[in-house]
């Protein structure tokens, strides 16, 4: 049977959205911020010659500098001051996350609450600064190799460095306000925002080269359908559950003794969403952008790098799998499904699976069953990220329509949609609870003033 809070959901009017003043602010506030993001990626880095740049983009564009300029949303085809984007905060996330897991000293703060997690997040950001100096320090020196800057010396690298590193603190801010004060998490709709916005510039180069002859048509009608095939396959396992059975005792409060129910524990196929995916190519971006840009360096490392982690290479895509299976089930146990705590606040609300000790049996099964979930999660995953982008290298397809950016627009999408339907059903909530005037007097018509009681 359909709960009382799904069919609410169900019926939950869109109509409604006008009159939830707080989540029409927060909405208002989440735009508010993007555009502001979308306005600093085309503020240039001072000291960058504009006509070289422009030239090696293109040349760069359908290699690795396609992909980095869609994680950055074109600010680094621009080479605009979010030109490092926000993928320095995503691997100091990673590193510190890692760490947390094999560093007792770390492990523990991890369990001191809301102190902890704020000391966890102050060496997060402590590690973005040093990746993000070091990423700037070293484009900048790259930039200087491939004669792309108009004046090069220790003032531009000086100047590259504040702007760059400023530019992704910047950002990993404003990520930081929208999740506290606005809707979604805020560094996937970053991302989001940058992928969408180089969408229609993307189709228009597709459709191009198919008018000049140098795509077919049926390679056109093939990446339309495969795109739309993606963007289902997704949507569906998003929504895929694995439900366990959750069984509540009989219990006495007071006078009254109340039957037993019966619930269920929804475990996603994927419930690490589209972290991995960012996580392994914010990964494999970050060596492999150097390299780019000093593409006419006789380095025999960057030579390397470049001819055997483009995109579409066997190692490249190798790590890539490999990258996104190891985040899948390192972030579901470490952050978005902990068995020993899920086990825990069933054991102190009386619940248990049947069938299973609670404590550390009913924890050691919830792990067994989401290690196997994990298995076609993973390999979901895998699928959806890598075959798209087999097909894009072999028929010169635009980043924009591979699996990582499909992935990471229906994934964000659908998590945006789900918390401001959550804040509309909370505003319908506070409409019923006026309406039985279970708010006090505010809720209700004012009553009548009694007559004072004679002694």
């Amino acid at each position: 049977m359909v709960s009382a809070v799904e069919s609410m959901a169900a019926n939950t009017s869109w109509s409604a959205l006008g009159k939830a003043t707080d989540l029409r602010n927060r909405i208002l506030f989440t735009l508010g911020l993007l555009i502001v993001y979308r306005l600093g990626t085309f503020i240039p880095v001072p000291g960058i010659d504009g006509v070289a740049l422009r030239e090696f983009m293109e040349q760069a564009g359908q290699g690795i500098g396609g992909m980095v300029s869609m994680f950055t949303g074109g600010a680094l085809g621009r080479m605009g001051i979010f030109a490092l984007g926000i993928m320095p905060y995503i691997s100091a996330s990673i590193i510190v996350q890692l760490m947390t897991s094999m560093v007792p000293s770390l492990e523990q703060l991890k369990k001191e609450g809301e102190q902890g997690r704020k000391k966890i997040n102050q060496y997060t950001r402590y590690g973005t600064v040093l990746l993000a100096t070091l990423q700037a320090y070293g484009l900048a020196v790259s930039l200087e190799a491939g004669d792309i800057v108009t004046d090069p010396g220790l003032f531009f690298r000086m100047s590259c460095l504040i702007t760059l590193v400023g530019g992704t603190m910047f950002l990993m801010w404003l990520g930081e306000q929208i999740t506290a004060r606005g809707i979604g998490n805020g560094i996937s709709l970053i991302i989001f925002v940058g992928i969408i916005a180089e969408v229609p510039a993307a189709l228009a180069q597709f459709f191009a080269s198919g008018r000049s002859g140098a795509i077919s048509p049926a390679v056109i009608i093939g990446v339309i359908i495969m795109v739309i095939a993606t963007i289902m396959f997704v949507v569906f396992m998003e929504r895929a559950l694995r439900k366990i059975h959750i069984q509540y005792p009989r219990r006495q409060v007071g006078m009254k003794v109340y039957d037993g129910g019966s619930s269920h524990l929804p475990v996603k196929v994927n419930p690490a969403g589209v972290i991995p995916a960012i996580f392994a190519s914010s990964l494999l971006l970050l060596p492999v952008t150097i390299s780019t840009f000093s593409g006419n360096s006789t380095n025999p490392l960057m030579s390397w790098l470049l001819a055997n982690f483009g995109p579409g290479q066997p190692l490249y895509l190798t790590f890539f799998v490999a990258m996104i299976v190891f985040f899948a089930y390192f972030y579901t146990f470490n952050v978005s499904f902990k068995p020993d705590d899920v086990a825990d606040n069933l054991k102190n609300q009386n619940g248990f699976v049947p069938g299973i000790r609670p404590g550390k049996k009913t924890s050691e099964y919830l792990e067994y069953v989401v290690n196997r979930v994990l298995v076609l999660g993973s390999g979901y995953l895998a699928a959806v990220c890598l075959l798209p982008e087999i097909l894009r290298g072999q028929f010169a397809i635009p980043f924009y329509f591979g699996g990582t950016s499909v992935l990471i627009v229906v994934s964000v999408t659908m998590d945006t949609i789900q918390q401001v339907q959550s804040h509309l059903l909370a505003h319908q909530y506070e409409g019923l609870l006026e309406k039985s005037q279970l708010r006090g007097k505010s809720g209700g018509k004012p009553r009548k003033k009694r007559s004072p009681v004679r002694r």
